[in-house]
């Protein structure tokens, strides 16, 4: 069994495992994560992170704040007279505070808690986090993607897209995607396209928004690509 899930931003990693025994998700079965694990909640994602990085058959793609991170990633940087200047330069100081604004604050004091050694491991499994995946679920295809497909064409492929476009875009319900390939993704919360979404996933006919808004205190929602079942947990 395949699942896709978004946009966990600090969900208590206790909480996410009883969703995935909900879901009876075991080692024969595959989950990708879209992206957005970190910031805005509890330890920032932190834990959620490295207990990622420990299962094989758990897939995690970059999201718009984990790059955000990696914007950031002088601050393991010791300081020292040659490069304070570097460090704390104008352009250094506006990547940190955006980050900060961003719900940022509570991940970069959580990782101040763990070793050096794990600090740098989360950046570079980070730094290898793939921007979208293409995947076949019972012989129909899926193209996983964090935020969508941000000026949007037919003719261009997946991998024509800028990172920004992965990462950002912000689809309207009217857009359609790929008439072959059903794209899903993350990061617009679906209370976005209006109150009667709130807390829900999102189904068009070219794509699907899983981002239900667990930035902001609903509950996320599993989802089973292989018959579209959707595993909650309750308040």
């Amino acid at each position: 069994m395949v699942y896709v899930i978004s946009d966990l931003h600090g969900y208590p990693l206790s909480r996410f495992k009883m969703l995935l025994k909900k879901a009876a998700f075991n080692s024969e079965d595959e989950l990708y994560i879209l992206g957005d694990v970190i910031d805005r909640n509890g330890d920032g994602g932190v834990e959620m992170l490295l207990w990622i990085m420990g299962q094989d058959n758990v897939h995690m793609l970059l999201g718009n704040h984990e790059a955000m991170l990696l914007s950031c990633e002088f601050i393991l940087d010791e300081v020292t007279e040659e490069n304070i200047n570097t460090l704390t330069s104008a352009e250094n100081m506006e990547l940190l505070n955006n980050y900060m604004l961003n719900g940022g604050d509570v991940t970069l004091a959580a990782l101040k808690n763990i070793p050096r050694r794990q600090q740098r491991k989360i950046f570079e499994f980070l730094r290898n986090c793939p921007l979208y995946e293409e995947i076949a679920v019972d012989e129909k295809r899926y193209l996983l993607v964090h935020a969508g497909l941000e000026n949007f064409s037919p003719e261009r492929s997946p991998s024509d897209y800028t990172a920004e476009e992965l990462l950002w875009a912000w689809p309207e319900l009217t857009d359609k995607y790929y008439g072959d390939i059903v794209t899903v993704f993350g990061h617009t919360p679906s209370m976005s396209y209006g109150e009667t979404f709130r807390g829900k996933i999102i189904k068009t006919d070219t794509w699907i928004d899983i981002d239900v808004g667990a930035a902001y205190g609903e509950e996320p929602v599993l989802l089973r690509l292989n018959d579209m079942k959707e595993f909650k947990l309750d308040g």
